[in-house]
């Protein structure tokens, strides 16, 4: 059936959609990265789910996901590189995604350039999107990890 209800869709509300959905997962890492942290639960539906099977982590509900990105340590120096973004719309108000990430990160910045490390955590996302009142969301990200580490406390302690 979603084979059927993409046919309805012309090339260009494909196209649309594809970009909504890939310009919202850039959004994602900026605001973890770059901005509030607590504001990327508004990316996600009301019900959205944020979980990592390999670690047994879920977290349901927008309001649970404001809090889980808002405890996110002040002194957290972190940046998220993203790439091959695969969008697979499936309706007018569903599609998928599948991406690649790494992590890098670590606590107790304080400024000022730190020397390169390796990535904490190198994997893949899986995404499911709706479409809720014209604005393209996400209901769930699925975190992958392929290869994953401790962050680093600056000083020479260790913490996850």
């Amino acid at each position: 059936m979603a084979e059927m209800e993409t046919g309805t869709l012309d090339p260009m509300e494909r196209l649309l959609a594809e970009r909504a959905c890939e310009r919202l997962l850039v959004e994602f890492l900026r605001r973890l990265d770059l901005g509030e942290p607590g504001t990327v639960a508004e990316l996600f539906t009301l019900d959205g789910i944020w979980e990592w099977p390999a670690g047994e982590r879920l977290v349901r509900g927008r309001e649970a996901l404001r809090e889980y990105f808002a405890s996110r340590p002040a002194d957290r120096l972190s940046r998220r590189v993203c790439s091959n973004v695969l969008v697979t719309v499936d309706s007018a108000t569903t599609a998928h995604a599948t991406s690649y990430f790494a992590t890098y990160r670590v606590d107790g910045y304080r400024g000022g350039i730190v020397p390169p490390r390796p990535p904490v955590n190198v994997g893949h996302y899986e995404d499911a999107f709706r479409r809720v009142e014209g604005r393209w969301l996400l209901a769930s990200r699925t975190t992958h990890l392929a290869f994953g580490g401790e962050t680093e406390r600056l000083g020479g302690t260790e913490r996850s």
